[in-house]
């Protein structure tokens, strides 16, 4: 979703997007009450299967979800009518002074446990993968991937390779997109690093914002919060047409609300205890209704979402590239979004969407591990008996013998595994005694390609 200055539009700018949905006030409701007390059984299932696997909003339940007695509109007003009573508020606040609420799914204990099992240690179950060395490897390929997804988002427009080159080889960016990337890399480093262990602040708001969006917009637009003279809104393509999809809400109601959103992240609101995840969640789903800047709000809204789970202990989250999930399904993000906002303000869409692509990213790091283990054990298997090498030079000799132009330097391998230089260069230098690379000065760079005795052992292996 990208957010625009209307008053910089030279076209009128695009309608504003309305859900469709059906009138409930014309619905028979003795005729819901009658059919709903002689088969209570068949109508409680007809009620799961709109809220799971997955939590239907009426333009796709009335098609996966027929009856012979009540008609889709009739079974949708018993749905809404379920979910109003079922559900709970939350503490996040509409413009209209009704609060968001949420539905606490059958399903939602089952996935905060698999969420809770994984922080605690099972996604990385294997002994040599636990070590200190590594999991910064992985932090740091989980930050470089994050940033760039995040930035792919709201628009960055570059590859990711070209966007992973320029960061572990600390190359200055080139054009907007790479700046915005750069940038994102540098704000999530820093949460990773130093923010984690603070509270949050209005002035770490402003900081974080500052990262987020520097070289990328006017500096008066930082340091400061979204003002009704700045006229944002945010526009989507929906059905590949462009719409208005949210409107953001006056700036007294931010100003009021981003007090409140502080306090709920630092715990200070006295509410009763809500799991880390689902308050992660939540603050990510309130940044982005507040849209409290001109700009950067949806990598902020991400970015907090991490702050906060560090903060509470799931440091096992700086693997998961939440973003890279999120990006291959952009739509169904904004309609997240549009549903909890537009049908009686059920956050339970946007909480749904997000814990699926949280799961979703845990499976797809478990698979990319699940690759570096038998890649290591390639390496293993053509030079163990040559030389001794360290889990991040296993890695690097897989990249020298699988890519088709390598090369690194010590501060791309720094970088890339989220480390000093000086251990990096060690890296390099033994690996440069064992023969197995070469170096070559590349003006003010050394840079580092496979030897012919690593190429020969490859050659030997096949």
């Amino acid at each position: 979703m990208n957010m625009k200055k209307l008053k910089k539009l030279k076209l009128s700018p695009p309608l504003n997007f309305k859900l469709r949905k059906p009138d409930l006030n014309k619905i028979n409701r003795q005729k819901v009450i009658n059919a709903l007390e002689k088969n209570p059984t068949k109508y409680r299932k007809i009620l799961e299967k709109a809220n799971e696997p997955q939590y239907l909003y009426w333009t796709k339940f009335k098609y996966k979800i027929r009856d012979d007695v009540l008609s889709p509109e009739e079974l949708w007003y018993l749905v809404r009518q379920f979910r109003n009573i079922s559900a709970t508020e939350s503490l996040i606040k509409a413009e209209n002074s009704d609060n968001f609420k949420w539905l606490r799914l059958p399903s939602t204990e089952e996935y905060l446990h698999s969420v809770d099992m994984m922080a605690g240690g099972q996604l990385l179950p294997y002994p040599n993968i636990l070590s200190q060395s590594n999991q910064q490897t992985f932090i740091s390929r989980g930050i470089i991937e994050e940033a760039i997804a995040s930035s792919q988002l709201e628009g960055a427009h570059t590859t990711r390779a070209a966007a992973r080159k320029m960061i572990i080889e600390k190359r200055s960016p080139r054009n907007a997109s790479e700046r915005m990337i750069l940038n994102n890399y540098k704000a999530i480093n820093a949460i990773e690093e130093n923010y984690k262990n603070q509270e949050l602040s209005l002035d770490l708001l402003f900081e974080l914002h500052r990262i987020l969006t520097r070289d990328t917009i006017n500096k008066t637009e930082q340091n400061r919060l979204r003002e009704n003279s700045d006229e944002i809104v945010v526009q989507g393509e929906i059905d590949q047409e462009q719409f208005i999809t949210h409107l953001p809400p006056s700036e007294n109601f931010v100003r009021e609300e981003i007090k409140r959103l502080i306090d709920y992240a630092n715990d200070q609101m006295g509410q009763k205890f809500t799991h880390p995840i689902t308050k992660a969640i939540f603050l990510h789903f309130w940044i982005g209704y507040l849209h409290p800047f001109t700009d950067g709000n949806g990598r902020l809204a991400r970015a907090l979402f991490y702050w906060y789970l560090l903060k509470k202990g799931y440091w096992t989250f700086m693997f998961l590239p939440i973003s890279t999930v999120i990006k291959k399904s952009p739509s169904q993000y904004a309609l997240a979004y549009i549903y909890s906002e537009q049908d009686n303000l059920d956050i339970t869409y946007f909480y749904d969407f997000h814990i699926r692509k949280v799961l979703q990213a845990v499976e797809d790091f478990k698979i990319y591990l699940g690759s570096k283990i038998k890649e290591n054990q390639e390496v293993d298997k053509i030079i163990s008996k040559k030389v001794t090498l360290n889990e991040r030079q296993k890695q690097l000799v897989h990249y020298f013998i699988s890519d088709p132009n390598p090369s690194t330097t010590v501060s791309s391998h720094s970088t890339l595994n989220n480390i000093s230089r000086q251990t990096a260069a060690k890296d390099l230098k033994v690996m440069e005694a064992d023969k197995l690379l070469y170096a070559k000065r590349e003006g003010k760079y050394v840079r580092y390609y496979p030897a012919k005795t690593l190429l020969g052992l490859w050659g030997e292996r096949k």
